[in-house]
């Protein structure tokens, strides 16, 4: 026998919860389930018992089941029982302790970088709390009743209708509601779209990005197919018998440019010609410094491009809200991964985002850090003129990193020597993937968005020494 109970144990104040295993029959499974909890101290000293008939009644057995067990536990000590007062724990039932340790002093840490120069990471200290306190506090007055029950697995209809207007107006994204599915950033899409067998394998990627993201599509059984890239972008003339490829053409990441127009339209004819997909990762698609940022690829087809986009470099990835834009005949496949209800992103802070959107306090964000992050990338141009002018960074002038080129054999120890100089960065060589065969370029990878404001003169004059002379 091994049955789970529950007693909802109103006389106790608290729900009990009773494993009846073991041999004996159910009087001894009853008997040791009570010694366990008493043990544990899920029953402390003092702790009144339900009724015996009530808990016979919990349980599903005899009366005299329950009343034959609280007798022999009081007559082991275990309990107490007085007319008047009923059943309780005894006062001396000390609940198990673990055993006496020698007190471990916590781990020493080390130091951390003094200056944190790793990509992918918006500034922290300009999250707009301000603006999305106050959006949080609308949405919460406004959400109707139903907001705090079960979540829908498509996401709330004010966040997909604020996002179909956004992403039409800012992005040139064509959708409408019913084709948006929320999800909690981009590598949670790839997790339903692969790991729930929506799309299978293999996958074109471009031959530079992250390896996390290859980690999770390795995850899902997906080979991934890398794709040389030039100043141009990816070569999507190089695609193959694969029926998808992942790019980011707004921005590639990490090298930095954009693809080229003929490229954008070359996918487009690859994906109605084979049937195939393009996963657009709208990768810093907002964050354009010399032009308008340069629109969707989805655009140019909506039914042969997934877009993905989150909030993880605009606002913060502490805001779990990303978002799929699907052709119709993905939608019904999703939800179905997704299940009956939302099981990642919270309610609130989607009714939040969908006001902070309409209310165009987003915007005016997005204004706000395109100008900062722009002035920051200047001040990194204008450090490397004066000190390393052999030092070039390469990609246009958009998004929260540049590469800064090096020359050959240079990458892993001018990596090492920002480490000296308390840098935290990362070589090119890290986000190259394992099978491609395009030719080794060394770089690093400097995240410019991170610092704060006061951090990041010191940042930019500690990465000045520590790159390789002329």
């Amino acid at each position: 026998m091994a049955t789970s109970w529950v007693n909802s144990a109103a006389r106790i104040g608290s729900d009990l919860h009773l494993e009846l295993t073991g041999p004996g029959g159910r009087r001894a499974a009853l008997i040791r389930a009570l010694r366990e909890a008493v043990r544990s101290g899920r029953l402390a000293p003092g702790t009144r018992l339900p009724p015996y008939r009530s808990l016979a009644a919990d349980l599903g057995v005899a009366r005299n089941t329950v009343a034959d067990a609280y007798a022999e536990l009081v007559a082991e000590g275990w309990l107490t029982a007085r007319q008047g007062s009923g059943t309780r724990v005894a006062e001396r039932a000390e609940p198990l302790r673990p055993a006496a340790r020698v007190p471990r002093k916590a781990p020493a840490r080390a130091h951390g970088p003094r200056h944190d120069l790793t990509q992918g990471t918006p500034d922290a200290s300009s999250f707009p709390r301000t603006a999305w306190l106050a959006s949080y506090r609308r949405a919460l007055q406004q959400a109707p009743n139903e907001v705090f029950g079960p979540g829908d697995p498509a996401g709330r209809i004010e966040l997909r209708e604020a996002l179909t207007e956004y992403l039409a107006r800012a992005r040139g994204v064509r959708t409408e509601p019913g084709r948006i599915v929320i999800c909690s950033g981009f590598a949670h899409a790839l997790r339903l779209l692969f790991g729930g067998g929506v799309l299978r394998g293999p996958l074109a990627v471009e031959a530079y990005g992250l390896g996390f993201h290859r980690e999770v599509l390795a995850a899902a059984g997906v080979r991934t197919v890398p794709l040389p890239l030039d100043e141009h972008g990816a070569r999507v003339d190089r695609l193959g018998r694969e029926r998808a490829v992942l790019l980011t053409p707004a921005h590639q990441f990490p090298t930095g440019g954009p693809l080229h127009p003929a490229r954008r339209a070359a996918v487009i004819d690859w994906a109605r010609a084979r049937g195939g997909l393009v996963l657009e990762d709208d990768y810093d698609g907002e964050f354009r410094y010399d032009r308008k940022p340069v629109g969707a690829v989805q655009g140019l087809d909506p039914e042969r491009v997934v877009h993905i986009g989150s909030v993880s470099k605009s606002l913060s990835p502490a805001v779990r809200l990303g978002w799929m834009v699907l052709p119709e005949r993905y939608v019904d496949a999703v939800l179905a991964v997704k299940g009956d209800r939302e099981a990642w992103a919270s309610v609130l802070d989607q009714l939040s985002l969908a006001d902070f959107v309409v209310s165009g306090a987003y915007d005016r964000h997005v204004r706000r850090m395109r100008q900062r992050y722009r002035a920051r990338r200047d001040r990194l141009l204008a450090a490397l003129a004066e000190h390393a002018p052999h030092i070039e960074a390469t990609g246009i002038a958009a998004g929260l990193h540049a590469v800064l080129r090096l020359p050959p054999g240079c990458e892993a120890s001018a990596v090492k020597a920002a480490a000296w100089q308390g840098i935290a960065l990362d070589g090119l060589a890290a986000f190259r993937h394992p099978d491609t065969d395009m030719p080794a370029g060394d770089g690093l990878v400097v995240g410019y968005a991170t610092p704060s404001k006061h951090a990041y003169g010191p940042a930019l004059e500690a990465l000045c020494r520590a790159l390789p002379p002329p």
